[in-house]
């Protein structure tokens, strides 16, 4: 399940609907009701979920090259993490038991987060520090 707080629109996120999963693109969040509209891949009509419903996508390596991040091997390693870059933005993600554990840069903005995040809240980020939506 995920956190209602953390949706916005234009956040990528898991379905499930008939106990089928499919990947959808959050298009409005109802707070009152908690509720989400979803405008699912390959499908006509876009649906209303319950939070139960719906699930947070890991940042892992295929996600992040997914959305045309590129390894940045020069600054990958040696105990600096793993560099991910698109653009002006990058994301150092370190091993095991370093704080921070992730590093979000922009330009002249850095962000340390000691915790993993899931590819909805690097999107809220992404928007945060560049005002563009990572798709």
């Amino acid at each position: 399940m995920i956190s209602l707080h953390h949706l916005k629109s234009g956040d990528t996120v898991i379905t499930s609907y008939g106990g089928v999963e499919k990947t959808g693109k959050v298009l409005q969040v109802d707070h009152e009701d908690k509720k989400v509209l979803v405008a699912i891949d390959d499908e006509e009509n876009d649906l209303w979920f319950d939070l139960d419903n719906l699930y947070s996508i890991p940042l892992e390596e295929s996600t992040l090259l997914r959305l045309q991040f590129h390894i940045d091997e020069a600054q990958s390693g040696n105990g600096r993490g793993k560099l991910y870059v698109r653009g002006p933005f990058s994301i150092r993600i370190f091993g095991e038991g370093h704080q921070p554990r992730l590093e979000l840069h922009y330009r002249d903005e850095t962000r340390d987060l000691k915790e993993n995040i899931t590819l909805n809240e690097l999107q809220n980020h992404y928007y945060q520090m560049t005002n563009f939506h990572l798709e």
